[in-house]
């Protein structure tokens, strides 16, 4: 099967990352993780729930910025492709 065919019917998933990230990848991940749970341990619960909805906020947005660059690093892709395909 081609590629594009793949893509279509759902084999290739361009928004998952490599299932062996590297390890700095995974020391600031863990790094993210073990603030959290220090900062919540010192907040009440108020705090807790306004921290929640942050967090919801930033995840939102990430996800919103990261479409953005997989549909800009695409486009760059295909120009890439075509100018390849002009100099025949």
């Amino acid at each position: 099967m081609r590629i594009l065919e793949e893509f279509w019917y759902g084999n290739i998933e361009p928004t998952e990352y490599d299932t062996c990230p590297c390890a700095e990848y995974k020391e600031a991940l863990q790094l993210i993780s073990r603030n959290e749970e220090k900062v919540q341990t010192t907040m009440t619960d108020a705090q807790r729930e306004l921290f929640a909805r942050y967090v919801d906020s930033v995840r939102e947005f990430q996800d919103m910025a990261e479409c953005l660059l997989f549909q800009n690093s695409f486009r760059l892709g295909a120009r890439m492709m075509l100018e390849v395909m002009e100099e025949r």
